[in-house]
């Protein structure tokens, strides 16, 4: 059998069995599985420093009108899901070779439990793993980074907490999204905090005014967006910012955040 059967699944999720997980005698096993929707098998962009595979879940709980991945957030049938023996089998293949594994969305941290056996397993392999989140799970965060399941974090803060239910396009409680925030600048760990700035909803006062709230972190990253494939159609036809616009944009943040970058 494959390393994953190796490390199986564990029931009751405590720190204990996700130890035992990593060094291969689970104390106990269920069935579930992460919802895997994509596995992109190299990425040198990804997690930085690294050349990795992307592991992309399935399902989200915001609704970011612009978000280029449409089908991860609706969703798949279980049908069209990847096992995760699959993945776990080809990442197998790939010790030595990868420097690491991303896993990404959708939302990760909507699958629990399942997301740390994932984490604990791919760790257990030897792969340095980079979260990338939205923050709205802070104690699901917290249980990866206290159980050392992660090295990397990404956390995309949408824009100032007052314009989170009008970027989300859902109802947001922000005190998670905070709580989140410092515990990731708390962590110890390599992390980034990133916007993707999208002219129809973030003005440039906007995200001087996140970055003030962010002020302190080690990494702030301003996505440019791109108008292609996105969740409301709308949002494929609307002016973007210029790349002069997006400098003094970069400028205003950097009073704040000087390790801010253009990405």
């Amino acid at each position: 059998p494959g390393l994953w059967a190796t490390f199986g699944r564990y029931s009751s999720g405590t720190r204990e069995n996700r130890r035992n997980s990593v060094c291969g005698s689970p104390s106990s096993y269920v069935s579930h599985e992460m919802d895997i929707g994509h596995l992109q098998k190299f990425s040198l962009i990804d997690y930085p420093g690294r050349i990795c595979a992307v592991i992309f879940t399935a399902g989200c709980n915001f609704r970011c009108p612009w978000c280029h991945n449409p089908e991860l957030v609706r969703g798949f049938p279980s049908q069209d899901l990847l096992p995760d023996s699959e993945i776990m089998d080809f990442l197998e293949k790939r010790q030595g070779k990868l420097e690491g594994v991303t896993i990404t969305g959708g939302e990760p941290t909507l699958h629990d439990e399942q997301l740390a056996t994932f984490a604990a397993a791919l760790k257990g392999m030897g792969f340095p793993v980079k979260l990338d989140t939205n923050g709205s799970r802070p104690p699901v965060l917290e249980e990866l980074i206290r159980d050392g399941l992660v090295d990397y974090i990404a956390m995309d803060v949408k824009g100032p907490l007052d314009s989170y239910t009008a970027v989300t396009g859902v109802p947001v409680d922000t005190d998670l999204i905070e709580k989140s925030i410092d515990l990731v600048m708390a962590s110890g760990l390599d992390y980034e905090f990133r916007t993707t700035v999208v002219r129809q909803l973030l003005t440039p006062t906007d995200m001087e005014r996140t970055a003030e709230r962010l002020s302190g972190a080690r990494c702030y990253i301003i996505q440019r967006f791109v108008p292609t494939k996105t969740l409301d159609p709308k949002f494929q036809k609307g002016e973007v910012y210029d790349e002069a616009e997006l400098n003094t944009m970069l400028d205003r943040v950097r009073r704040h955040i000087p390790e801010a970058f253009l990405r």
